[in-house]
């Protein structure tokens, strides 16, 4: 009889992971504001204080650049620094710390030492945040080298990659679409790793390759299902990390399919959909095409407050189902 796999909530995945990591390493803790009694302004981190203690689960004062400093000399000192921003946004008021000292310290120095930083950003729209809340500013980050930059999917993926992340000698960026903390998946209680820089293929199809980021993944599966009612079978890439980039994996299914469309919701101008129509413009893919490389992010604007603009400003399922139909029929 096959057992149940146990099921956890994003949110949850990641605590454990961060648990985990804690309890088989006494390097690793915990930065960030309200993370400790609070529990986080997303309520990941929970009972870890508890779990720990007030020395390894840090309440910061409100001061990203201060405290994103701390978390590089701590790495660079020996620690395993996580270090939780309450919005992604936020990591603009950190961008001395982040892109000058934690992406370029150990080029500068010739490999001599390496910054082990974890950074997390709960990420993306749909919650009414408005402008200053809600952006997907993950592209800005994938442009520079000496950071890694990954969005897992699923509860599955952030327990995996959250790990590998703890693991990695250089500093990592997770962003964690905020739609996403509570949606369940299975989840194997003992640890385990998702590589970074390896893309998932979450449903195979012959017609056209979705490639799709964080929340937009769902989205595309949902669009797959109504796809498949019109004929139309779509072959549904998760990328899950920016930075590295899974070339061959998009290469290869777009070379299958002939017709590619990425779905991503940050802004669509310079975004991560713009990167990879580039690579398949420039790979042995494109030769395959039978039609042009798709792009679906978000629009031009700060993200709006209300909730039927906000909906309006970034890719739904309605639109993926409308571009993809238009891509594998309007060039036969």
């Amino acid at each position: 009889m096959n057992q149940i796999a146990r099921e956890l909530t994003y949110a949850q995945a990641l605590q454990e992971a961060m648990g985990q990591a804690m309890q088989a390493d006494p390097r690793v803790f915990l930065m960030g504001e309200d993370i400790g009694v609070y529990g986080g302004a997303f309520q990941v981190t929970g009972d870890l204080i508890e779990r720990f203690g007030a020395e390894r689960v840090i309440d910061t004062p409100i001061a990203e650049l201060g405290a994103a400093g701390v978390a590089v000399g701590a790495a660079l000192c020996g620690g395993r620094p996580i270090l939780e921003f309450q919005f992604s946004d936020f990591a603009t008021l950190a961008m001395e710390q982040i892109t000058n000292q934690a992406a370029k310290i150990r080029y500068m120095l010739g490999g001599a030492v390496s910054v082990p930083l974890v950074m997390r950003f709960p990420a993306g729209s749909g919650t009414g945040a408005a402008a200053q809340h809600s952006q997907s500013l993950e592209a800005w980050f994938a442009h520079v080298p000496g950071l890694k930059v990954i969005q897992p999917s699923t509860p599955y993926d952030a327990k995996g990659m959250l790990l590998s992340a703890i693991d990695d000698p250089d500093p990592v960026m997770i962003f964690e679409h905020k739609l996403l903390y509570k949606m369940k998946g299975p989840v194997p209680e003992q640890p385990y790793r998702v590589p970074i820089g390896l893309a998932e293929i979450r449903r195979p199809g012959r017609d056209i390759s979705i490639v799709a980021t964080a929340i937009m993944v769902h989205r595309a599966l949902e669009a797959a299902t109504i796809l498949a009612e019109d004929g139309i079978e779509a072959e549904i890439i998760d990328l899950r990390s920016l930075r590295p980039l899974d070339r061959a994996t998009i290469v290869a299914s777009g070379s299958r399919t002939t017709r590619l469309l990425c779905v991503y919701e940050g802004v669509k101008t310079l975004g991560i959909g713009s990167e990879i129509s580039a690579m398949i413009a420039e790979s042995e893919a494109f030769d395959r095409l039978d039609a042009p490389i798709g792009r679906l992010g978000g629009a031009e604007c700060p993200l709006p407050y209300n909730p039927e603009l906000e909906r309006a400003a970034v890719p739904q399922v309605a639109d993926i189902v409308a571009a993809s139909q238009s891509l594998v029929r309007g060039r036969l």
